[in-house]
Formats: C-alpha cells, structure tokens, sequence
C-alpha cells in the first residue's frame, strides 16, 4: 500500500474468496485471500467512492494490496468477488502477492 493511512481501520465489509489453507504457490502456503471494503466518502451524485483490498494471506506473511477503487456503485464488493471468482482473476492476485513477498526477501 502506498498510503497505509487509507486502510488503518477496520474494512466496512470483507468477502473470504479462499480459506482452505493448503493451496502452494511457489513454495508459498496460501491460507486465506479475502476482498476487504473500504468506504472513503459519499457523493450525493455518485454514491460510496470504495476503496477494496484484497489480502492474500500466506505461511511467510501477508500482502494487502488495492485491487479496486472509484464510485462503483452497490455491492461493488460483491460484484469485485463475482469478477474475481468468474475470470482467473485470483491466480493473479496471488502471483502478485508471492512476488511481492519474494522481492521482500
């Protein structure tokens, strides 16, 4: 996260999308990946602007990173977990997060 500051507070709604804890990655345990709701304001016009997360949880640490933001209307986080779900966007999320806890080692 580029500011941490935008995420120091409990989500407003989280979605588990994996908690079977034994999916490896490149010798990386995936225990838990959730899509995580943060509601930074309200437009009268536009609605929520939602900042969403997703955490990918693993047996060497933990990476949060944005994967959505904007006014994206109702259930924007379920719709984010039904896109995810749908279209292989979790191998993604996950390559993501190994290689970032890679470059940290």
């Amino acid at each position: 996260m580029t500011n941490p500051d935008r995420i120091s507070r409990d989500p407003d709604d989280v979605i588990v999308l994996v908690e079977s804890g034994n999916f490896i990655e490149q010798g990386f345990v995936i225990k838990k990946i959730t899509l995580r709701l943060f509601v930074e304001r309200n437009d009268a016009k536009l609605g929520n602007y939602s900042l969403i997360t997703s955490l990918v949880e693993t047996d060497r640490g933990e990476v949060e990173m944005i994967y959505d933001e904007g006014f994206r209307g109702e259930d924007a986080l379920g719709r984010a977990a039904g896109f995810l779900m749908n279209n292989l966007g979790l191998s993604s999320i996950i390559l993501r997060s190994v290689i970032t806890l890679q470059s940290k080692n």
